[in-house]
């Protein structure tokens, strides 16, 4: 059983170290237009969605995909009862449909927070966490809302001063308690989207009236 779990833990931190590779969407993404990033984003989302659909529907990219993907994928996403997308995918898409909808630095902060907490809770939580919490652990959940914190604190403000720091961590706390609470809809999904929502409302009600 121990061997079973360092190997399903090893699975996690390749699985985490790749998820990190997406920490650069929300970095070019902050040198570039939205314009432009979503000319990059489109495409890929769409092609990931394709190869994604066609592993339930077309047999020999399925025994491609799982062939040299297949190691990365969780349970849910390789239901053959239930025909799911991969995390890969819904980070793609949840950061398409930020860049559309919020403002650039809400996005790059929501986006930010998913990459670096979604991976600290997983790896704390499935490592260290011995108090359960719903379905995952106090300690996983912590993990993610500290981490969350400090990707607020370094992450590029508008300079209006202590209240963006609050707004930030409104948005930290509403994604750690969205990253507990997500079972019927991935977390890369949800997790964004929830932040960058929060941050933009209380962006509109605290500071109305300054162009974001």
């Amino acid at each position: 059983m121990v061997e079973r779990e360092n190997i399903n833990y090893r699975a996690e931190l390749l699985r985490k170290a790749i998820h990190l590779c997406s920490l650069s969407i929300p970095v070019i993404y902050f040198f570039i237009s939205r314009e432009a990033a979503l000319a990059i984003l489109i495409p890929i989302a769409t092609g990931f969605l394709a190869v994604d659909l066609a592993r339930y529907y077309h047999p020999p990219t399925a025994k491609l995909f799982y062939r040299y993907f297949g190691w990365m994928l969780r349970s849910h996403e390789v239901s053959g009862t239930r025909k799911r997308l991969n995390g890969a995918t819904y980070v793609l898409f949840s950061a398409t449909l930020s860049v559309l909808i919020f403002p650039k630095l809400i996005t790059v902060t929501a986006f930010a927070i998913l990459i670096m907490s979604d991976s600290a809770a997983a790896l704390i939580g499935r490592r260290w966490g011995k108090r359960p919490l719903l379905s995952k652990s106090w300690e996983g959940s912590l993990a993610f809302f500290v981490s969350a914190l400090l990707v607020v604190a370094v992450a590029p403000k508008y300079g209006l001063g202590w209240g963006e720091f609050a707004i930030g961590a409104a948005g930290a706390l509403v994604g750690a308690v969205v990253e507990l609470t997500s079972i019927h809809i991935d977390d890369n999904f949800s997790i964004p989207l929830s932040i960058g929502l929060v941050m933009w409302i209380l962006y509109a009600v605290f500071y109305n009236g300054v162009p974001l």
